[in-house]
């Protein structure tokens, strides 16, 4: 008798498999990025700590120009994509299904409904506030970037005369000489100013003049900045994966501003410290999660 059960069970799962195959592999959530990249596995990894709904990850070539249709064949409900290719593709999708990103250095102008965000990009007060409390030989901080960047990232935070607008890699180089008052400079990360050989150039100038540079990665970090606040990818993954749950629950977003990171990892230069006559404190150099010489 049980035998015979088992096997009508096994009938019925087969053809509801065949009758209703989107039921069966419904995801709730499609993930679009590239996944041989570090920090998508580092964003999906935290994502599945806070969003127990199954995902199912497409590469953006998969998906190029027929997203809509993987998504409903998925029967996805949310769509989270990292970085500009993926969000791209996103946007296209019917404004009933919500949309998050991430992995982009700061937030493009979206105006699609139902589509939150995330930006990878440090904001300067977070620079400002680390000095305050460990750094206190440093008083006078300029920031350099661009005007959007210094908009988005530094309105409010800096005094406006030590703000520092440029448009170019040799405007960038030109406003790095002509910096003479500055105690540390703080770098806005715009791939298109920093050039490796505007970044060679600006170390250069920084040991020149004993001025540090606050920014932009753990490499800069490691080329010869004091200092980088890095965005910690987990936990980002792991506010995108609640936010995630809260639309899978609700239907849709909340409109919100696209989100600045709040945890961070850092890295210090000790070397860059001892040649520029800055004491790092014992417990400065314990929060770092790494620390060159």
């Amino acid at each position: 008798m049980l035998q015979s059960f088992r096997f009508f069970v096994a009938l019925f799962v087969v053809a509801v498999s065949s009758l209703f195959p989107s039921l069966c592999r419904a995801v709730g959530v499609v993930v679009i990025a590239d996944n041989q990249l570090r920090p998508v596995t580092e964003i999906v990894s935290g994502i599945k700590k806070t969003l127990k709904t199954p995902i199912r990850m497409y590469s953006p070539a998969e998906v190029k120009g027929s997203l809509a249709t993987v998504v409903e064949n998925e029967n996805a409900k949310v769509v989270i994509a990292l970085g500009k290719v993926a969000l791209a593709e996103a946007l296209r999708l019917p404004p009933s299904v919500p949309v998050i990103y991430d992995l982009v250095v700061v937030p493009p102008v979206v105006n699609r409904p139902n589509t939150i965000g995330f930006y990878m990009a440090t904001p300067a007060h977070e620079y400002t506030d680390l000095i305050h409390n460990y750094l206190r030989s440093i008083r006078k901080v300029a920031v350099v970037g661009s005007r959007h960047q210094l908009n988005l990232l530094a309105r409010g935070d800096i005094p406006q005369q030590n703000a520092f607008g440029v448009k170019n890699s040799l405007e960038f180089i030109s406003t790095m000489r002509q910096l003479d008052s500055a105690d540390a400079i703080i770098l806005l990360p715009d791939s298109a100013l920093l050039s490796n050989n505007a970044m060679d150039e600006a170390y250069l100038i920084s040991f020149k003049k004993g001025i540090p540079l606050l920014g932009i990665s753990e490499q800069s970090v490691k080329e010869g900045a004091l200092l980088a606040l890095v965005v910690d990818t987990v936990n980002v993954g792991k506010l995108i994966g609640e936010a995630a749950a809260r639309a899978l629950r609700y239907g849709s977003l909340t409109s919100m501003p696209p989100s600045p990171p709040h945890k961070f990892d850092m890295f210090l230069n000790a070397g860059t410290a001892s040649r520029m006559g800055i004491n790092l404190p014992n417990e400065l150099v314990r929060m770092a999660k790494r620390v060159y010489q």
